[in-house]
């Protein structure tokens, strides 16, 4: 027998061989059905008839627990996206896969931009323990820089270019030492937040500072969903802040839905 030879028919490169096939067997099992931990089982919608709902060939994981720091214990995969209440939209011609369209107010239907996660209804903590997100009134030691302008006190524009409210307030994030949202002052007299990646604070000697933003009009500040508290925002909270600007991008005017050309 050769070198590296078992038996006549059996050598080392050849069990090493098998032993590769099994473990890249055991490695595709793995990752599948950790895959499986969000988003599954999936729906399918099929023309008249029930929503069916399909785990794949091999099924759903047993639940994971996580142990989270400040929010106790977290299941995956988890009952929450059976509690989700139904898409407010139908699809345009029953078919799977065709377009979905809003049967209510777009901006607040969770499709397209729109759509948002449904995280826990908890507040964002630092590595500490603290509010990771709050006011700049609730956050001492924290402050502008002197080199930009402060937007507090300027007037915001919608796309329509109408002014829909005024900025009272800048939330920081106190992990990433940055702005995430203006607190806004609507002309009814409400508090939103705007998200600060939706927004652009303009220094114009001409037409004067004021902070724009293009992804809803003046009116539909008024519709922006609010928070719990004043000081506090929840993970919830901001997915449904953000889609409700995200949805704005398409939904604001009939225009934005139309072809370009």
């Amino acid at each position: 027998m050769g070198t590296g030879a078992i038996t006549e028919y059996v050598d080392v490169a050849q069990l090493v061989l098998y032993l590769f096939w099994l473990f890249f067997a055991g490695l595709v099992y793995y990752l599948t059905m950790e895959s499986k931990r969000e988003g599954f089982p999936l729906e399918s919608d099929r023309p008249n008839r029930p929503v069916r709902k399909e785990s794949g060939i091999l099924g759903i994981p047993k639940p994971k627990v996580y142990k989270t720091a400040f929010h106790g214990e977290f299941h995956a995969p988890h009952h929450r996206d059976d509690q989700e209440p139904p898409v407010a939209g139908k699809s345009l011609t029953g078919m799977p896969g065709s377009p979905v369209e809003p049967t209510g107010d777009p901006m607040t239907s969770g499709i397209g931009p729109g759509a948002f996660t449904r995280r826990m209804d908890v507040v964002d903590r630092t590595v500490e323990g603290n509010v990771k997100i709050v006011p700049l009134r609730s956050a001492p030691g924290f402050s502008l820089a002197h080199q930009d302008l402060d937007p507090r006190g300027l007037p915001v524009v919608g796309a329509d270019g109408q002014v829909g409210g005024k900025v009272v307030e800048a939330w920081v994030d106190r992990s990433e030492h940055l702005i995430r949202y203006l607190e806004v002052e609507t002309q009814g007299h409400r508090k939103v937040l705007l998200p600060m990646n939706f927004a652009v604070v303009h220094r114009d000697r001409i037409k004067g500072n004021r902070v724009t933003v293009q992804s809803i009009l003046a009116g539909q500040f008024e519709g922006v969903p609010t928070t719990k508290s004043p000081d506090q925002i929840t993970l919830l909270e901001e997915e449904r802040v953000m889609a409700y600007f995200g949805a704005g991008t398409l939904f604001a005017t009939p225009e934005r839905r139309e072809p370009l050309f």
